[in-house]
Order: C-alpha cells, then sequence, then structure tokens
C-alpha cells in the first residue's frame, strides 16, 4: 500500500531504526555528567549534533535540539524577538508559512506586538521587492520557510536574505521541507526544523541561532542546550535523527533526480487525465518529491477515503476534509482552487510502478465521487436567460461550484449567474472556477439581514 504522505511525517529511516536501538544502551546516562557513563552519553550528543550542524550549515555550538520543530519555530520567534525588543515589536511573515509560525505571529499580536503578511503570487512564492516593502525601522524579525509543505514551491530565501541583511533584520527560515535536500540557503540568521519529516523519530527538532544575533531565550532559566531548551534531552531519538539525517542528505541528490522526473509525470499526466482539474504550485522552482493538485466539483474527504480504499495514503488542503469547513491558508492565499485538493509527497524508494498504479485508479476515483454528488455532464438547459439566480445558502463545498455549473448553461453569452452562498469557501472556489472554465468573474456583495453572499459571473463562452 503505497505511502504518499511524507510532507507530513516520513517513515522512519532504516539508520534511525538502527542509531536508536544502538543508543537505547548507550544514551540513557545524563550527559552533563562526569561518570564514564555520563561522558559516553555526551560523546553521542556532541556527535549528532556535529552531524546535525553539518547538515544545516551551521557551527555545532549554534545549534541546539527541541522536542519538535514547532517548539523550535516557537522558541525561535520568542527569542528573537524578545532579544530586539529595543528595534521595535513587528514581525514579518509570508502568507503562506506553516501554521506553527503563524500561530507565533498570532500570540505575538494578542501580546501587542504588529505583524505585516506578505503576500504571494498564484504559485505560492513571495518577491523580494514585496518584502522589501514590509519591512519597517521597527521590524525585529522576519520569517520565511525554505519551501511550501502543501504545494512544493521554493522560496527566494537567498534574496529575501540579502533584503533583510540589508534593513538589518534577522531572517528565520523553517527549513522542515527542504532540509532533507539540501542545506538552508546563505543569509538566514536563525532556522528551524523537523525530524520526523526526513525519517528521524518524531519529538525531535533543531534550532540554529547564528553567532551575533539578538536572542534571548523565553520561560525559566535552564542550563542546557545553551539555556534555549529545558529538560533532559532525548538522546536516542537525538542521536537517531541526527543519524538518518546525514543518511538522507547522503543520498539527496540521487534521488532527488529520480523522484523530480517522477513528480512531472504526475503533474504532466493528472491534467491530462482528470477533467477540470488544477495542478499548483510553482512548475519549476518546487520540491522534486511533491505536487498538489485540485479536482473540481470534488469532496475532498470523500476523495481521499476512496484513495485510501484504493491503496493510496495523500493528503489535501481541501476545506472539505477539515472540520472547520475553511479552505487551507495557503490555497488561500495563492488564490487557487481548494476544492477535492490532493497533495502526494513520495518518499524515498518510490518507484514508477507506484506512481503509475495511482495514476490509473484516480480518474476512476474522482468520477465516481463527481457522480455520486450529481455533477452535470451536459448544459441541463437552453441558453436563453439574461440572468440566474442560484440558492445555494446552505451547501457546503463543492455544492455551491455545482450547481454554478447546473447553472451556466442556461444563460446566454454575456449573461450573469448570481449565486447565492454562505460557504466560507465558495469565495475562493467560485473565482477559480471562473478561472478554470473561462468565464468571468464579476466579484461579491453582501446580502443584507443574511450571512451569505451573492457571487456574479458572466458566462463568455
Amino acid at each position: 500500500m503505497p505511502y504518499f504522505d511524507v510532507a507530513s511525517a516520513a517513515p522512519l529511516h532504516p539508520v534511525a531504526r538502527q542509531a536508536l536501538l544502538a543508543s537505547l544502551d548507550e544514551g540513557w546516562a545524563d550527559p552533563a555528567r562526569l561518570y564514564r557513563e555520563g561522558r559516553r552519553a555526551r560523546l553521542l550528543l556532541d556527535a549528532a549534533r556535529e552531524a546535525a550542524a553539518e547538515a544545516v550549515g551551521c557551527r555545532p555550538d549554534e545549534l541546539v535540539f527541541t522536542p519538535s520543530g514547532t517548539h523550535a519555530v516557537h522558541s525561535a520567534v520568542a527569542g528573537a524577538l524578545a532579544g530586539r525588543r529595543r528595534v521595535g515589536g513587528h514581525l514579518v511573515v509570508s502568507a503562506v508559512e506553516h501554521s506553527s509560525v503563524l500561530h507565533a505571529a498570532e500570540s505575538h499580536a494578542a501580546a501587542g506586538g504588529s505583524v505585516s503578511t506578505v503576500a504571494v503570487s498564484r504559485t505560492g512564492a513571495v518577491s523580494a521587492a514585496d518584502w522589501a516593502r514590509a519591512l519597517r525601522p521597527d521590524t525585529a524579525l522576519a520569517c520565511l520557510q525554505s519551501a511550501n509543505h502543501e504545494v512544493g514551491t521554493v522560496q527566494p530565501v537567498a534574496e529575501v536574505a540579502e533584503v533583510c541583511a540589508a534593513a538589518g533584520v534577522p531572517l528565520l527560515v523553517d527549513a522542515a521541507q527542504s532540509l532533507p535536500w539540501e542545506k538552508v540557503p546563505e543569509g538566514w540568521s536563525l532556522a528551524a526544523a523537523s525530524a520526523h519529516k526526513w525519517g528521524g523519530p518524531p519529538g525531535v527538532g533543531l534550532l540554529a541561532v547564528r553567532k551575533g544575533v539578538r536572542f534571548s531565550p523565553q520561560g525559566p532559566a535552564d542550563e542546557r542546550e545553551s539555556g534555549r531548551v529545558p529538560g533532559f534531552p532525548n538522546l536516542p531519538a537525538v542521536v537517531a535523527a541526527a543519524a538518518s539525517l546525514r543518511a538522507v542528505r547522503a543520498e539527496a541528490q540521487e534521488e532527488a533526480r529520480r523522484l523530480r522526473v517522477l513528480v512531472d509525470r504526475l503533474r504532466r499526466r493528472v491534467a491530462r487525465l482528470v477533467p477540470d482539474v488544477e495542478v499548483v504550485g510553482d512548475p519549476d522552482r518546487r520540491l522534486p518529491h511533491l505536487v498538489t493538485f485540485s479536482c473540481l466539483y470534488v469532496d475532498g474527504e470523500t476523495l481521499l477515503h476512496e484513495l485510501d480504499r484504493a491503496g493510496f495514503s495523500v493528503s489535501s488542503g481541501s476545506s472539505c476534509t477539515s472540520s472547520t469547513l475553511t479552505p487551507s491558508h495557503v490555497l488561500r492565499a495563492m488564490g487557487v482552487l481548494s476544492e477535492g485538493n490532493v497533495r502526494v509527497s513520495l518518499p524515498t524508494g518510490t518507484t514508477a510502478a507506484e506512481v503509475n498504479a495511482f495514476l490509473e485508479v484516480l480518474p476512476g476515483v474522482v468520477a465516481g465521487v463527481r457522480e455520486r454528488l450529481g455533477v452535470p455532464t451536459e448544459p441541463v438547459a437552453e441558453p436563453v436567460a439574461e440572468t440566474v439566480e442560484v440558492d445555494a445558502v446552505g451547501l457546503r463545498c463543492p455544492q455551491p461550484v455545482i450547481e454554478l455549473a447546473r447553472a451556466i448553461g442556461g444563460v446566454r453569452v454575456g449573461g450573469v449567474v448570481t449565486v447565492l452562498s454562505d460557504d466560507e469557501v465558495a469565495r475562493l472556489d467560485i473565482p477559480a472556477w471562473c478561472s478554470l472554465r473561462g468565464h468571468a468573474y464579476l466579484g461579491e456583495a453582501p446580502v443584507p439581514g443574511s450571512r451569505a453572499a451573492a457571487y456574479r459571473v458572466r458566462r463568455t463562452v
């Protein structure tokens, strides 16, 4: 059963398993103690730190191990902001950062700080020019992921780092998705990552802070890990994380070439095999193992369940798989279709046969879901009306768009369909539908006395 969701968590690497088992026998003692068991544990910890620092591209004394990648991000944001509080309380983030960064930004804003969010293009990338405009004299910290966790787009970290350096602002890079493939691009001030993204054990994160960066650890003081991470380290897990990172990076170049060919095949053939699909993310500046696409007229939760039944484990940023019924903040920021969203992230060792099997199954699964939802395949009425109003209030993704597709055939070319909907996702998916089908989106307006909005679409073809 192919597992295609390593962007969430990678299976434990064989090297990690071996190192974990070995260090359970050798690394149980307190590495701060001077007796032989403690010295042995300290040697293991130091070796792990050196290996991890080499992979990140920093000095060993700049890197500490944390209980998770999220912990590393929160510690980095809080420590850097506190260390530069005299400069100001302004934080800059991109609109597509991981939720750990955005949650840290929300906490900062709730405590009285200010946050600026840099928009992204339709491919999910920021521009250095937009980033420069967001920086202010009171900017204390900027945060930019190295590559996006949902669509795979690689950010222009080096260019943004130059902008930040010119302004004297430290840059925190969330390198969770890219670190298995390469070092963090030059110019960063702080970096964070998570071991379970590259096949290390869960519960281990990395936090690197360059020498010279003003950093004030928050919380009670502790003598361990340079005073930045309190508590006794999970040394066996740390050793396994560092060993697996070194192993993954040793094979990264060859594996990246191989997986990029498979992902290119997915990007091309999904668009050909499945009608009304949008492949999202940058086609060139992207991670080698990840592809994301969205299917019109599809319930995302049902689609994922059907693919799971067919033997494929994939992920989604669709609102239809979320209890909040709101689309992924990444897809929303990009302005792309969110319904029926599928993220495929291939693990090391994925074969062409497994990818081909997925491509054979996908069209039938999507068609089956659409059939059950009653998606029209032919116009349902003669195009005689100038305007049509569709009441989709109370309907949830993807039904408002399905109702729009039914109605558009009933108006003349140049006519207008108005969709009334209280589904938050309609605000994203109706414009995306227009872009995919070649119709003109005229905008939205509130419906008086209702939580619904009126979305207007002009038929152009």
